[in-house]
């Protein structure tokens, strides 16, 4: 891990870590001298045009290092207050253009066990999916929910006002295909702001106090990752989507 401080005309303006990319660095010095320059802040500090048109096709991985990149730059605009729309934006684009891929996306190759170095046993397995990120109905199905036999009542959804509103007929329709709704399981409808879709989840699974289960934590969001990981009991064992 490396943190490196944000100094704007000599001041610090606060401390942010670096991704493990090869090019957090110049991602870090490029966005610091163009805000300090006073220059147009804009996503291309952290893609050239060439890279802009590659990443609205499928990529083999499902782009993670450069939602890695764009999630660095947001986090630095938001430390130094400037605007990153145009790079949340990309970044739900990336989301969706690799989540729709499912047939060349196999989601059960990229569940990692995080906590632990060998799986211990467990009773009981939970399903923590934040759906407007992770929304191809019939990869969740196929490769987590059948597969680890995670029961209804043991998966927490959620999604936000606004992704609800344009995605819940597309979503109901794949689910009823299943037989499902959204309502089948832990459905939770989040309020407006920052991040709500990720922090309510988090609020389930520390209400629940789960312990010798099988955890799954279907986000591409690195951060909620971490803060699962920081509050999962020891005797669970924590899945993530590795790269």
């Amino acid at each position: 891990m490396q943190i490196q401080t944000i100094y704007i005309e000599k001041k610090p303006r606060g401390s942010i870590e670096l991704p493990d990319t090869k090019d957090a660095k110049n991602i870090f010095f490029r966005t610091k001298q163009a805000y300090a320059n006073h220059e147009q802040m804009s996503v291309k500090l952290v893609f050239l045009d060439s890279k802009l048109k590659k990443l609205q096709k499928y990529q083999k991985g499902g782009s993670s290092e450069e939602l890695n990149n764009l999630d660095f730059y947001i986090q630095m605009g938001e430390i130094l207050g400037f605007d990153t729309k145009d790079a949340q934006e990309l970044k739900k684009s990336i989301l969706l253009t690799n989540d729709s891929a499912h047939t060349n996306f196999n989601i059960t190759k990229r569940i990692k066990l995080i906590n632990k170095d060998k799986k211990s046993e467990t009773k009981q397995s939970y399903l923590f999916w934040d759906i407007e990120n992770f929304s191809v109905i019939s990869s969740i199905f196929s490769d987590v929910i059948e597969p680890f036999e995670i029961e209804d009542n043991f998966i927490y959804l959620a999604a936000n006002p606004d992704s609800l509103y344009l995605k819940k007929a597309e979503w109901e329709a794949n689910l009823f295909d299943y037989g499902k709704t959204l309502h089948s399981f832990n459905f939770i409808k989040c309020d407006h702001g920052k991040n709500v879709a990720d922090d309510v989840l988090l609020e389930e699974f520390i209400r629940l106090n789960i312990k010798n289960s099988d955890v799954y934590i279907l986000t591409f969001d690195r951060e909620l990752k971490e803060r699962f990981l920081e509050t999962t009991h020891e005797s669970n064992n924590l899945f993530i989507l590795g790269k």
